[in-house]
């Protein structure tokens, strides 16, 4: 079977699904299986990373393609006929970025990425007829720059108001196994996705060696985790605050979700206060908690100046972090209040660790290859955090790289030191790239 042909028998049977799905909102469907055949399970496999980290059982993507066929054949009769064992999955942790608190990572096998894929290109279609345009995250055609323009445009229509800045306390450890069947059969009833997707919430977990079998949670880096987490928080949050708090608050709310981050904006302050309040009893009810430390109401109304001179000496308002980066007012080049971004102190000095990091254990590497790959780092950075308004921290990210590449590089040298003056010459035969506004609120690319 062909690629193209493949990817056009999986495109129809997601569309067929999406139509059940839309044309009965409030049923669980029952035969989502039989559309799960060779071609369904050959593209979920061409969907798996080549490079991702390997299981369990260390097979790599290139080994289990060596006979694939079969191994497909073999991985879809066990799926449908129950007895598919889910592997148990490969715990590293990583940096979270916050003191010495580290982040879980749990690795699947190649085979259970495959199957994880599979399933999560059967429930997608459903879902994404029922989630709420004020989630995001790990969700086809929403990116967290969506994320961040709709929350723009939202401050900015209320002046600001009362922003709810939440996080929840390790919500993919600690989701309820129960409560997540109980929501997953509102719109799935298919027996053999739900034994599978019960198999994986019940797998074990290699950590160091030893194996454990936790009774919540579900691993970070599993293919079909962020599905799960979308789902459990659609009825947790999204429909909640839009059907039960809205309708009871006196002013203009909105509510905008990235996966399990999120914040909540109110034009009256009572609102907010009162939401505040009920948000750990909403939360306590599906075994979550809120963090106490992390969770707080930001007054963000919109300052308020009778003159321009008076605009430039006022106390700057309060700002909260969102996806990565600042939110606070400030004054536009007219002269007028408007919400800005910059670089969270937190992710800007996390960035730059991890660059003094690579450059430390790569300073053996050539001119050429230490430029080329710290290019593409500060590219990445730049598409990402090159926002309006952000070009300040930019440059200033981009400053602090070149101070570090000259450190590492100077220690390649008998001194141990690279003067500035050398190390400019060095740059202009291998140059990094400039700081540039990538998403620009006026539309299009701004470059620097």
């Amino acid at each position: 079977m062909t690629e193209t042909l493949s990817s056009k028998i999986v495109y129809t049977g997601q569309q067929r699904i999406a139509e059940l799905a839309q044309r009965a909102p409030q049923m669980g469907l029952t035969s989502l299986n039989h559309f799960l055949g060779r071609s369904w399970f050959y593209e979920a496999f061409l969907a798996t990373r080549r490079n991702g980290a390997v299981g369990v059982d260390g097979q790599t993507w290139a080994e289990y393609s060596t006979n694939l066929q079969t191994n497909l054949q073999s991985l879809e009769d066990r799926a449908k006929s129950g007895t598919y064992r889910a592997p148990p999955v490969r715990r590293v942790r990583i940096p979270k970025g916050t003191g010495n608190e580290t982040r879980p990572i749990g690795i699947p096998t190649v085979e259970d990425k495959v199957l994880q894929r599979a399933v999560v290109m059967a429930l997608e279609p459903i879902y994404e007829q029922d989630f709420l345009d004020c989630s995001y995250g790990f969700r086809p055609g929403r990116s967290a720059h969506q994320a961040l323009e709709a929350l723009w445009k939202q401050l900015m229509a209320i002046g600001g108001g009362w922003v709810v800045e939440m996080d929840i306390r390790k919500f993919f450890d600690t989701l309820d196994h129960a409560q997540l069947r109980a929501l997953l059969r509102h719109r799935v009833r298919d027996g053999v996705l739900l034994r599978l997707i019960s198999k994986w919430l019940h797998a074990g977990v290699l950590e160091d060696g030893c194996l454990s079998y936790p009774e919540e949670g579900t691993p970070q880096g599993g293919v079909i985790s962020p599905l799960l987490a979308n789902v459990y928080l659609h009825y947790v949050l999204d429909v909640w605050f839009e059907q039960e708090v809205k309708p009871r608050l006196k002013g203009r709310a909105f509510l905008i979700r990235y996966a399990d981050d999120f914040v909540m904006g109110f034009a009256c302050e009572e609102d907010a206060r009162r939401v505040l309040e009920v948000l750990p009893k909403r939360f306590g009810k599906y075994g979550l908690t809120l963090h106490p430390d992390k969770t707080r109401l930001v007054a963000f109304q919109r300052p308020r100046a009778s003159s321009s001179s008076k605009v430039q000496g006022s106390e700057p308002p309060g700002s909260f972090d969102f996806l990565g980066l600042m939110h606070h007012w400030g004054v536009s080049r007219r002269g007028q209040w408007v919400v800005q971004r910059r670089t969270s102190r937190s992710r800007f000095q996390r960035a730059l660790l991890r660059m003094a990091d690579w450059c430390r254990r790569h300073c053996h590497l050539s001119v050429a290859e230490q430029q080329r790959t710290l290019g593409q780092k500060l590219r990445g950075h730049f598409a990402y955090y090159g926002i309006t308004g952000n070009m300040d921290a930019l440059q200033r990210f981009r400053n602090h790289v070149l101070g570090i590449w000259r450190k590492w590089l100077g220690r390649r040298r008998r001194g141990g030191t690279l003067s500035w003056s050398r190390f400019w010459d060095l740059l202009k035969r291998f140059p990094l790239p400039t700081a540039r506004v990538v998403h620009s609120v006026y539309g299009g690319a701004a470059k620097a």
